[in-house]
């Protein structure tokens, strides 16, 4: 069997775009309240774009800080009656097994986060498998692709909502802050990005490993 075209083009990591809305900036003292991870993959045309969106709403830790001002930017009511939301154990149980099934169909050997700002995401993830004593974290510890980066490079912009418009994106400032929409559209950029860089500088896929 021929290796996957996602396992050769970031060197055996599968890139996962992750979004979190907490209860503050602290990982390891506030709450996990919202996360979203959108799977990709290149698509018959060797171009990638998003795959499918794993959502879940968070019940806040035993003991956790809650910002009321980070409250007031995310809209999050945490303990809303009708807020269908998971324990900790549960969605990290569900969230990585499910990231760890995506990764061993595509022949990666880890997985690698994307996001806006990715260090702050990473943080709570590597936070969520600690507290939850997950044990087989597929992130990688510490390494992270960051469209923060990427924006400044392709747009000359830092800014999710500018970074946006500049790549041709719709961006809905009522829907931001919502770890689905913001996953998704921070995906919707890197993939075009990605592409982008391919379609005007080049891609060499690896050629003892080319795809026919």
């Amino acid at each position: 069997m021929n290796p996957t075209l996602i396992s050769q083009r970031f060197r055996g990591f599968l890139p996962v775009v992750i979004d979190v809305e907490t209860g503050g900036f602290d990982a390891k003292k506030d709450a996990l309240l919202e996360l979203a991870a959108v799977l990709v993959n290149f698509d018959e045309n060797q171009r990638l774009c998003r795959t499918h969106t794993i959502h879940y709403h968070i019940h806040p830790f035993p003991g956790a800080n809650i910002d009321p001002e980070a409250l007031k930017i995310t809209g999050i009511d945490p303990y809303h009656p009708l807020r269908p939301a998971y324990h900790e154990d549960k969605a990290a149980e569900r969230f990585f097994d499910e990231i760890r099934a995506y990764q061993k169909q595509q022949e990666c050997t880890r997985s690698i986060l994307v996001g806006h700002n990715a260090t702050f995401d990473l943080g709570f993830i590597n936070a969520l498998a600690e507290r939850t004593d997950y044990k087989r974290n597929p992130f990688h510890p510490f390494s992270v692709l960051d469209t923060v980066s990427l924006g400044a490079l392709a747009y000359g912009q830092t800014v999710l909502a500018r970074i946006a418009r500049q790549g041709g994106f719709e961006y809905d400032s009522s829907k931001a802050h919502g770890a689905k929409y913001d996953a998704e559209l921070t995906a919707d950029i890197f993939c075009h990005i990605v592409n982008t860089w391919a379609e005007k500088v080049g891609y060499s896929w690896p050629a003892s490993e080319e795809q026919p």
